[in-house]
């Protein structure tokens, strides 16, 4: 018979194995504050609504993790959510989905809690918008200026790509054991 696989080769990432500090120090010396984070097993509540019919009818999509950083001048807002499923396949498929309509995805964004100090960012504002693929997971990153800006492109993909490899990496460990 072959080898039953570990049980936690099929757990999803727990909130505070992904997001474990409020402050973030990164190995470029960007630091980063989280100021909210939020979880549910409800993974289509926090999904554009074609993912979340994939996810329906595979055999799912285990949690769904999400966290809001800003930078240390409180300018940009960064919403990183991992989508952690049950099967390589079901991940597969959200992530060509994202890739086929990379559109920023308001559901996928946080926003500032109330006594957080930072505006909410005004609707319709420009942003970037990123994804990666582990094993199980699907990693998303949304950064947008707080005030709504259009300019500084370059300054906020760095700060979304970087937020995203830190949170790629730590659900990649995780799934690897």
């Amino acid at each position: 018979t072959a080898p039953h696989p570990s049980p936690l080769a099929h757990s999803a990432i727990r909130p505070e194995q992904v997001f474990p500090e409020t402050g973030v120090h990164l190995e470029s010396g960007s630091r980063y504050e989280r100021v909210d984070l939020a979880t549910t097993p409800d993974c289509a509540r926090g999904m554009p609504s074609q993912p979340a019919a994939l996810v329906q009818r595979g055999e799912g999509c285990l949690r769904l993790t999400a966290a809001l950083f800003t930078d240390v001048e409180r300018r940009s807002q960064v919403t990183v959510t991992v989508l952690s499923f049950r099967r390589a396949e079901d991940a597969s498929v959200v992530f060509e989905r994202a890739c086929v309509a990379p559109v920023a995805h308001p559901d996928l964004s946080l926003d500032p809690p109330p006594g957080a100090g930072m505006p909410t960012v005004p609707p319709g504002s420009a942003g970037v918008f990123r994804r990666l693929l582990t094993d199980r997971s699907v990693v998303f990153a949304h950064g947008r200026w707080g005030d709504g800006a259009r300019t500084e492109k370059a300054a906020l993909t760095r700060r979304t790509e970087e937020l995203l490899r830190y949170a790629g990496d730590r659900v990649a460990a995780h799934e690897e054991g």
